[in-house]
């Protein structure tokens, strides 16, 4: 199956939406690492109904009123990965959690550093949000959209909660 895909602009930079069938297959960022999603042929299509649905509810997140999103996903990876990718879809808006929770989470105590690799495997990245994982000692690590991304994206969440108390 091809996949469709559109270009955002949006506060962290060009995006890359990408669509397959009926579901968001990947947001690849401005300077993407090619290896890092492995997608097959695109074709531009800025009207697919799934990038139109992912664009207005990422305009939404970055505008401060959407907190979750009901885009339908069509994740390719492994079983481990998807477990992961799962695993961050339960961390709530304005929280983090460390790479070594979410290994315990996912039933793998030891395997913070798999799960540190599937994190930034992670196809669907604000959707998905790999932002909320930090390391133990709290710091910021990787991130495919780079570390200013993963601070601003963390920082909306934040000043949004605040607000909103």
């Amino acid at each position: 199956m091809i996949y469709v895909h559109k270009i955002i602009a949006s506060p962290v930079g060009r995006l890359e939406l990408v669509a397959r069938g009926e579901g968001l297959a990947a947001i690849l960022w401005e300077n993407d690492d090619p290896k890092r999603v492995r997608l097959g042929e695109r074709a531009e299509r800025p009207d697919h109904p799934v990038l139109l649905e992912t664009e207005r509810q990422l305009g939404e997140y970055f505008a401060g009123v959407r907190t979750d999103f009901t885009v339908p996903l069509d994740l390719a990876g492994t079983e481990f990965q998807k477990a992961v990718w799962q695993a961050l879809l339960t961390i709530p808006f304005g929280e983090t959690r460390t790479y070594a929770g979410i290994a315990r989470q996912i039933g793998h105590p030891r395997a913070y550093r798999a799960m540190g690799a599937a994190n930034g495997r992670n196809p669907v990245s604000i959707i998905v949000p790999c932002h909320r994982a930090i390391g133990t000692d709290g710091r910021l690590h990787g991130f495919a959209g780079g570390l200013d991304a993963k601070r601003y994206l963390l920082a909306l969440e934040s000043n949004r909660l605040k607000a909103a108390a």
